[in-house]
């Protein structure tokens, strides 16, 4: 008797946590249908982000052939065969020819992203044997490093032809024309060395250029969503839902575990159909699937986590859903999602991944995009779990002392009531 006393005590036991677990999911799935009931929920989750993905995609992504000015001061024989080698070259850069006056400026105000001046007295200085400065102007970043790289070997080739054809014509006492032929003449007759080159991951039309843009607007819209969907949970506590649960055979564990559950449940599935839905329609390589996805699980958990802290500290929905929609894009913005954080400098770049969890995010799905696997977002992973576990804690904490008695305020809470 007392086996099977027993056996029922603990048949009791499992019964009561398989109830739990029941009513802690049923509590999710309201919080779900309610979400995605609301139209205006259902196009800011699914349809507004794949938009901005294909905009910003569209306007800034992949790689921009560079616009290089010529500005000829005074045309001849040999400065026009140097715009003609500029013009030439395979290297990814679109001549345009200017007048001298209107060079600098166009470079300035972004109309080019660098330009060449050739200097009057140009095939005469070179004739008689003087040196010669071509000047190079280019707008701050890396693309004018590139094209300065390009423009300079181009110069040093031309430099090298015209040197070879001086030393030729004195040598012989014939005119620079005459040597210069003679030094054609030779050079197409050595053997050539040849470099080839390619662009790996932007030769497709479509991918490539979408893929920064795809990862760091999920990682926005996740934590956004998820603020702003505290709104719900807002309401809940306002109308009294929360503490009517407890008149029902319902736990304080599985309340908590459900409307945990329920902010979690919507940030998963806006990332896992971002992810899918880019990779259909725009190309996104995400990299390792696998990786990928416990990377957007690990953000989605902080974004939920933030969401529940959010529903249990503010007081009013509008209050949420203003300091939600500040508090995302500050964030984003300060992980890197609006920048790269390359752009950053090394303090920033410290205060980014202390404040915001959407820089270790970054940092992730940047690596791999590079061919990296699990071992190389380890770190990533790891500080994304402990921030979503620490805020869980604390807004379990929260929710959890104002359910027996209702009479606990944030800070947040009382600058609402005050206003």
């Amino acid at each position: 008797m007392r086996l099977r006393g027993g056996h029922r005590c603990g048949g009791r036991r499992a019964t009561a946590e398989g109830g739990a677990a029941v009513k802690a999911l049923a509590i999710a799935a309201v919080d779900l249908r309610r979400t995605l009931r609301d139209r205006t929920n259902l196009v800011f989750v699914f349809v507004f982000p794949l938009l901005l993905v294909f905009v910003l995609g569209t306007a800034v992504g992949g790689v921009a052939v560079p616009r290089v000015g010529v500005a000829v001061a005074e045309s001849g024989p040999l400065a026009d065969r140097l715009v003609a080698a500029l013009a030439a070259q395979g290297a990814g850069i679109s001549v345009r020819r200017h007048s001298v006056g209107e060079l600098a400026p166009a470079v300035a105000h972004g109309e080019l992203d660098a330009g060449v001046l050739v200097p009057a007295g140009y095939d005469a200085a070179i004739r008689a044997g003087h040196a010669v400065t071509v000047e190079f102007v280019a707008r701050p970043g890396t693309v004018g490093t590139r094209v300065g790289s390009v423009v300079r070997a181009v110069v040093g080739h031309e430099a090298g032809r015209l040197r070879a054809g001086l030393f030729v014509a004195a040598e012989r006492g014939v005119p620079l024309d005459d040597g210069l032929r003679g030094v054609d003449g030779v050079a197409a007759s050595l053997p050539r060395l040849s470099v080839s080159a390619r662009t790996v991951g932007t030769d497709l039309d479509t991918g490539g250029r979408f893929d920064t843009t795809a990862s760091t607007q999920l990682l926005l819209f996740l934590f956004v969503t998820a603020l702003t969907a505290s709104v719900a949970l807002v309401e809940t506590r306002r109308l009294g839902v929360l503490r009517r649960m407890l008149a029902t055979p319902t736990s304080t564990a599985a309340i908590l575990t459900g409307e945990g559950l329920g902010r979690l449940t919507v940030t998963v599935l806006q990332g896992g159909f971002m992810m899918v839905a880019t990779a259909l329609l725009f190309d996104v390589r995400w990299g390792d699937p696998f990786a990928a996805g416990a990377l957007m699980l690990a953000f989605a958990s902080v974004a939920g986590a933030a969401g529940l802290l959010m529903g249990s500290l503010a007081r009013t929905p509008q209050l949420a859903s203003a300091i939600g929609i500040l508090l995302g894009l500050g964030l984003a913005a300060l992980g890197g999602t609006m920048m790269p954080l390359e752009f950053f400098t090394p303090f920033m770049r410290t205060v980014a991944h202390v404040v915001s969890p959407h820089a270790w995010a970054v940092d992730g799905f940047t690596a791999l995009g590079r061919g990296g696997g699990f071992g190389d977002i380890a770190v990533d992973l790891a500080v994304l779990l402990a921030v979503a576990v620490v805020l869980t804690a604390v807004a379990c904490r929260r929710l959890r002392r104002e359910l027996p008695g209702g009479t606990s305020r944030s800070a947040l809470t009382r600058g609402a009531g005050r206003s």
